[in-house]
């Protein structure tokens, strides 16, 4: 029998993977996602709701190799090969340690069991809070999940089109069953960044949801 979804929340093999909400990426950071705070209150609505709760941390040494920064002649938002693929460079963000690479203060699921910090190889870029960029290195969070009994992640935060996206989509390659909240979600949409994740989304069988959905 299949647990209906408003009952999946509390569900002990269901874990919220909040992703990146960071000030950064906020109004007014490096790397601002338009409205990225008013997902905050949302977001803390949901923790509530589940037992189970990851928090993901970008985590950026200084020099990164997706800063386009650390490459001559080059600006934010154009793209490079890199030894593992195409990167698109981004403005410097996240640095550790600074303000930018602190979880907003406003978000508060105290009962938050793990808080994964990603991109921390100077070398590789790291959207996906299962595997970085160059699609090898893991980050451990299938195991940890895994280990715990866990079947069904549920995806919110910073930015859809990049790092929820790619989160999303390694959790269902890892073989969890996977939801994207829409509504708990604000995306950069480069260069029509949006409706290629939702295409993609879609076809690795990743289910889009609204919060209403989970309601009681």
């Amino acid at each position: 029998m299949t647990t209906p979804l408003t009952l999946l929340p509390a569900d002990p093999r269901s874990a919220l993977l909040i992703i990146d909400m960071q000030y950064d990426f906020m109004p007014g950071g490096a790397l601002a996602v338009a409205e990225g705070e008013k997902l905050v209150p949302l977001i803390n609505r949901l923790g509530a709701r589940f037992r189970n709760v990851v928090i993901t941390q970008d985590w950026h040494p200084a020099g990164h190799v997706s800063f386009a920064s650390s490459h001559a002649g080059r600006n934010p938002f154009d793209s490079i090969t890199l030894p593992y693929g195409p990167q698109t460079l981004w403005p410097d963000h996240c640095v550790q340690g600074s303000h930018g690479a602190q979880l907003h203060a406003e978000l508060d699921i105290a009962h938050a069991q793990l808080v994964l910090r990603k991109g921390c190889n100077s070398g590789i870029d790291s959207y996906s809070a299962f595997v970085e960029a160059d699609r090898t290195t893991q980050t451990g969070l299938a195991g940890y999940l895994k280990e715990r009994g866990i079947d069904n992640v549920f995806v919110v935060g910073l930015a859809l089109d990049f790092c929820v996206a790619w989160s999303a989509l390694d959790a269902r390659a890892a073989g969890f069953n996977t939801w994207v909240i829409a509504d708990a979600c604000k995306a950069i949409d480069l260069a029509g960044s949006l409706d290629q994740a939702w295409q993609d989304l879609q076809t690795a069988g990743v289910v889009r949801i609204n919060s209403d959905d989970l309601s009681d």
